[in-house]
């Protein structure tokens, strides 16, 4: 009797002390869970606050980088997915590859993650959420997740409401926020100064819609004043809108601002379903945020089981001489045209325009001749006359040459000299009408030896009321990616959302624009400092089409009634083969004007644009970048420096060489007295020897650069 009465007394206090156990672990859940980088140096902690509210906050080697910061999402109808939460499961992993890009800056990425993924359930409506974290050594990434369940099937958001809560007036490298274009020049300034300085940051475009005054686009740059570089931006774009960031300026604190479709609303979602990921790139090194692969890491492998057909690609073309005004896109002055109807063989061309036979085959001559891949043509359609500005729905059908453009005979001189084509493909914005041509379209390029194609969005939506970096349009340029690659193409997309990563998963997203492109030298000038930021903002998501390579700066030697100039020295341009990472580069001036500089033009030929390794040498964000880049399976290396329009002196430590081997370095440098304002054309080249022990130090004229080749001896 009194053995069984001490076993109960045994069982109740053993259950006590297990209720008081699980209401230590539950509080545990409740009060925070913390998740470090595996290196340690970074920490992210993930805490309900009171009434349920999700918060989570960054630290790296004990320094705040954002500090508690709420997370959620509003919704359209019925309860909003930001407070009323309780923690009913938390799972924690660790992660760890290493893999192989099919092009790109670097032979091997390693991804290196630990993740903790924690289920909210909102009681009060029975519904659940997970909040997935990836705390990697350069970084933080997090998104929400919305398993298929009863209570959240279809819902639409309203906003996005994930704040990023800043430990300080950072100085900031940003772009005013719009739905509609990435083409500003970057301010430079302290966050608590946007306000004063949006209105003059916001310059016209063809397609343009701003939302705050405080709005700023990403990848968003950041220095804070105890030194650590900060990079917010997002990764694996699909199904959702593209994400701004409205900031209070009293608080500091950034919080996500979706792109609406042309009713108001942020996102139609269907579960199970996912937003891209969030990420904040952080060190206390400018050059660790320009080598972070955490946004690629972020999105899916690759595909694709071929990617034989996916190949770098260094082209010229018929393109600067229409931006400059010297040619035109169209074939004649009339200023309305109706596809089907225009007899364009009754019309009268205008002598100007630039996509002809013979003018191409030039082209085609000189890409041959130097060791080029390829040719890329606009203005070879019929539509040109009256494309822009009109809202046209029907503006171009893809396939149809002007009398002066015989594809079948440019196909078979450009395969007879190992040349390809890149075709062009401006929709003017008209997404409706492209999507109802694209298969043809596609089909067409294929018979007549196009494997790559340069699309461009300019203007405003058609749909009408539907913004570029909608969830609408998001969902275009995906289709426009996934249906090329079934016809084995590459796409180099223009006026389209930035970059976020997706290239990992669909590497025939050879290039992007998305930002005040080498175009804008001929509309009034880039600032000298323009290439010194973009690396750190823009190239965070993924390569860009800069079409570098200018030689003749004043705009005006091509079109007398343009007094624009490339605000650049002529070494500078090419140093950006090296500094402006891309798959596609393009040599952008005229070939009349590469044959006159030769000797610089070398460089052009010999870059690689395909990388096995990447150092960054010295880098600061506005004021200079050195990149040294190891050629894709060779023992040769390119450098390239760009810097603001102050000038320096650049110090080059050639340790990353071999050690034991000689090298040949061939330097383009500024010459004496060079300026990007003044006497940008002032280069000189010289050839030294090089081992892993040599130090130089290069000058760098205002607004200048260099570049150099190191080549095995």
């Amino acid at each position: 009797m009194n053995r069984n009465r001490n076993i109960d007394n045994t069982v109740q206090q053993l259950s006590k002390f297990l209720a008081i156990i699980c209401f230590i672990l539950f509080s545990g859940n409740v009060s925070g869970q913390e998740l470090k980088s595996p290196d340690a140096k970074l920490v992210a902690k993930f805490a309900l606050k009171t009434g349920g509210v999700p918060t989570y906050s960054l630290t790296y080697k004990g320094k705040a980088v954002i500090r508690p910061s709420k997370l959620g999402l509003a919704l359209k109808t019925g309860t909003s997915l930001l407070d009323g939460f309780t923690i009913t499961d938390t799972k924690t992993s660790t992660f760890n590859e290493t893999w192989k890009p099919v092009w790109g800056e670097v032979k091997e990425i390693v991804n290196h993650y630990n993740e903790l993924a924690v289920t909210l359930t909102q009681q009060a409506t029975d519904r659940y959420i997970i909040l997935r974290f990836r705390l990697y050594n350069d970084g933080l990434g997090f998104r929400y997740e919305f398993p298929e369940q009863k209570k959240l099937d279809y819902f639409v958001i309203k906003e996005e409401r994930s704040q990023f809560a800043l430990a300080g007036d950072h100085k900031a490298f940003w772009l005013p926020g719009d739905y509609d274009t990435q083409e500003y020049s970057t301010v430079t300034s302290n966050l608590s100064e946007v306000r004063a300085k949006m209105k003059d940051a916001v310059t016209p475009n063809a397609s343009q819609t701003t939302f705050s005054p405080t709005g700023l686009q990403t990848p968003l740059m950041m220095k804070s004043k105890d030194g650590l570089y900060i990079n917010i931006h997002e990764a694996a774009l699909i199904n959702y809108s593209c994400m701004s960031l409205n900031l209070d300026d009293k608080n500091m604190v950034l919080e996500s601002w979706l792109t609406p479709d042309a009713i108001g609303d942020k996102g139609y979602m269907q579960a199970p379903c996912q937003s891209p990921w969030r990420t904040i790139i952080v060190s206390d090194k400018a050059g660790d945020i320009l080598t972070s692969k955490l946004t690629y890491n972020l999105n899916e492998p690759t595909k694709f089981k071929d990617v034989s057909w996916i190949k770098p690609t260094k082209y010229v073309g018929v393109w600067w001489e229409m931006i400059t005004g010297k040619s035109t896109w169209a074939y004649n002055d009339l200023t309305s045209v109706q596809l089907g109807v225009t007899d364009y063989s009754k019309t009268k061309p205008n002598g100007k325009h630039a996509a002809n036979t013979a003018h191409v085959k030039e082209y085609i001559d000189f890409a041959a001749k130097n060791g080029l891949d390829a040719v890329l043509v606009e203005g070879w359609n019929e539509g040109w006359e009256d494309w822009f500005g009109k809202t046209k729905d029907y503006v171009f059908d893809f396939v149809t040459p002007y009398p002066d453009f015989d594809v079948q005979e440019l196909h078979r001189y450009a395969a007879s000299k190992g040349i390809k084509m890149i075709m062009h493909h401006e929709t003017s914005s008209s997404v409706r009408n492209y999507e109802r041509h694209i298969d043809t379209a596609y089909k067409f390029m294929k018979a007549n030896g196009y494997d790559a194609v340069k699309s461009g969005y300019v203007g405003n939506m058609i749909p009408r009321g539907e913004h570029h970096y909608g969830q609408w349009l998001i969902n275009h340029y995906q289709y426009a990616v996934e249906k090329a690659a079934e016809y084995k193409i590459m796409v180099n997309a223009h006026e389209a959302v930035r970059p976020t990563g997706l290239a990992r998963t669909y590497p025939n997203l050879i290039g992007n624009e998305a930002a005040r492109g080498t175009e804008y030298e001929a509309f009034g000038g880039n600032n000298a400092d323009h290439t010194t930021i973009l690396p750190f903002t823009r190239l965070i998501g993924g390569p860009m089409d800069y079409t570098p390579g200018i030689f003749e700066t004043k705009v005006s030697a091509y079109n007398p009634e343009n007094t624009s100039f490339v605000h650049s020295t002529l070494a500078r341009q090419l140093a950006l083969y090296v500094t402006m990472y891309s798959p596609l580069q393009m040599a952008a001036d005229l070939p009349e004007t590469y044959n006159k500089y030769m000797d610089a033009f070398q460089f052009i030929k010999d870059v690689a644009i395909d990388w096995d390794d990447t150092k960054v040498l010295e880098a600061e964000p506005g004021d200079y970048i050195t990149y040294a880049r190891k050629a894709k399976g060779k023992n040769d290396w390119f450098i390239g420096s760009t810097c603001d329009e102050n000038g320096r002196m650049s110090k080059i430590d050639f340790s990353f060489l071999d050690k034991g081997k000689k090298y040949l370095a061939t330097i383009y440098a500024d010459g004496k007295g060079a300026h990007y304002e003044t006497n940008p054309k002032a280069y000189a080249i010289r050839k030294i020897e090089v081992t892993s022990k040599t130090k130089i130090s290069q000058y760098c004229a205002p607004g200048g650069g260099y570049a150099i080749s190191v080549m095995a001896k």
